[in-house]
């Protein structure tokens, strides 16, 4: 039995990621996590019967990243470029390795709109089908590991975007103090920033909004 290891060349996707990944590494960031309230999240089905928690998630951050414009940003090495519209990405796990198939235009879209769009690329993604336009023109990802029970993480940028949203498991916990204790469903959300186009303030503005527009009733 030979000690010395398998050598597994990095190609395809995974040399590309590893490269992109050293850029991110290189960025100044910072980190920013909220707890939200997803009780109306979690009625999605009862407003759209083909969308899903994660649809939500993306209407929330399509609606804050309009209110916040300045999070919806690609960042350069000496400029920075601000987009009108939301082109969300959503991060997946594929037989070719990690992959970031964007929503179009997210923030124009409505839930149902939202849920096909979703599937869609999620299962060319997963089926290793995806073209370039389907991969290109992100200027915002979330990375949700929450249905595999991780409570909270730090992503890691997908540069050159300004911001990453990262969702952890929702738990039952036991909130409100004294006078309004109950059992809410609460997940905790990580904006990962880079210093570079953002600061703590601006960080803040958006995660608040994100959480704000989680707990408003959802609408189709």
């Amino acid at each position: 039995m030979s000690n010395e290891g398998t050598v597994i060349p990095l190609a395809g996707l995974a040399r590309t990621a590893a490269k992109h990944m050293v850029r991110a590494w290189a960025a100044p960031v910072f980190h920013l996590t909220i707890e939200v309230d997803m009780t109306e999240a979690t009625k999605v089905k009862s407003v759209e019967s083909t969308a899903t928690v994660t649809d939500a998630i993306v209407a929330a951050v399509a609606k804050a990243l309009i209110e916040v414009p300045e999070v919806n940003t690609l960042v350069g090495e000496e400029e920075l470029t601000r987009f009108e519209v939301a082109n969300i990405g959503i991060a997946v796990a594929s037989p070719k390795g990690l992959v970031v198939p964007v929503v179009h235009e997210a923030n124009s879209k409505s839930l149902a709109e939202l849920a096909a769009a979703r599937t869609d690329i999620v299962t060319r993604a997963r089926e290793g089908a995806l073209g370039r336009p389907d991969i290109t023109g992100g200027t915002f990802t979330i990375s949700n590991l929450g249905m595999m029970g991780i409570t909270r993480f730090d992503a890691i940028l997908n540069v050159p975007q300004a911001a990453i949203l990262a969702v952890g498991a929702t738990n039952q916990r036991y909130v409100g103090g004294a006078e309004n204790a109950h059992w809410a469903p609460i997940a905790e959300l990580t904006l990962t920033c880079d210093h570079r186009a953002l600061d703590g303030a601006t960080g803040a503005k958006f995660i608040g909004a994100v959480k704000r527009n989680l707990e408003a009733p959802l609408q189709a």
